[in-house]
């Protein structure tokens, strides 16, 4: 049921989707993991929806180099823990949201299938491959979606991962990528990239349009362009071939 006040906060998006997809929202939870340039955009987004829960994972501290992306931290956040920054902003942004904060790294499987099964969405902010895999794995074992997106420079990718519907991560990239560090990213790449992962985790929330199952986006700033590549799930793959 939502309030007086949640009817008017939400006025803009009931005229998509309806009260009873927004009542739906309410009770939702969603998985961020990572709170940098990927995250603020999605982390906003989903709390000025009404998402009704949001567990939001990071284990790093805000650092200068930050801020030309990391919209959610500013210069007074720098040396803070990234989740007590964020949870700050968002709080205010829309205090009937709640907020679960995960200050660890994913570093194994289990603590990867630990939280992933708490959401019904789970959204991929990271900058590191490793942990990608981790937490690919985990949704497909447990049948969750996961929305992907990286950047780098003026480029980044997008796809939506729904268990037993289309491929997965690995079935895209089945070797490990190797890791850059530091990642050069203009800001609003990031941004750009984390609005369309908050666009397609509403879409699957709601029930609104259909998700991008099987299609790998590819977005390239230097001329304001996105292209489609049509991705199939692998007959060999490491994970979804044996876990569905």
């Amino acid at each position: 049921m939502l309030s007086r006040e949640e009817l008017e906060r939400y006025d803009r998006q009931l005229r998509i989707w309806g009260i009873q997809a927004q009542e739906k929202l309410k009770t939702s939870t969603v998985l961020i993991v990572g709170l940098g340039g990927l995250g603020s955009p999605v982390a906003v987004y989903l709390t000025a929806a009404g998402v009704g829960k949001l567990i939001i994972v990071d284990s790093e501290r805000v650092e200068l180099s930050n801020l030309n992306r990391q919209f959610l931290h500013w210069t007074p956040d720098v040396g803070s823990l990234k989740t007590q920054s964020a949870l700050k902003k968002l709080k205010t942004l829309n205090p009937n949201v709640e907020i679960e904060l995960v200050e660890k790294r994913i570093a194994t499987l289990e603590d990867a299938l630990e939280l992933v099964k708490k959401a019904d969405v789970v959204v991929d902010c990271l900058d590191n491959w490793d942990t990608r895999f981790l937490l690919n794995e985990a949704c497909v074992k447990l049948g969750k979606p996961l929305v992907h997106a990286a950047v780098r420079g003026f480029y980044g990718q997008l796809m939506v991962v729904v268990p037993g519907k289309g491929p997965c991560l690995r079935c895209v990239f089945p070797e490990g990528l190797k890791e850059e560090r530091p990642i050069p990213i203009a800001g609003p790449t990031a941004g750009v990239l984390g609005s369309f992962e908050a666009l397609e985790t509403l879409k699957i929330l709601t029930g609104t349009g259909e998700p991008p199952v099987g299609k790998l986006f590819l977005f390239d700033g230097t001329r304001e362009g996105f292209d489609t590549l049509t991705v199939r799930r692998r007959p060999d793959c490491p994970v979804c071939s044996r876990s569905i």
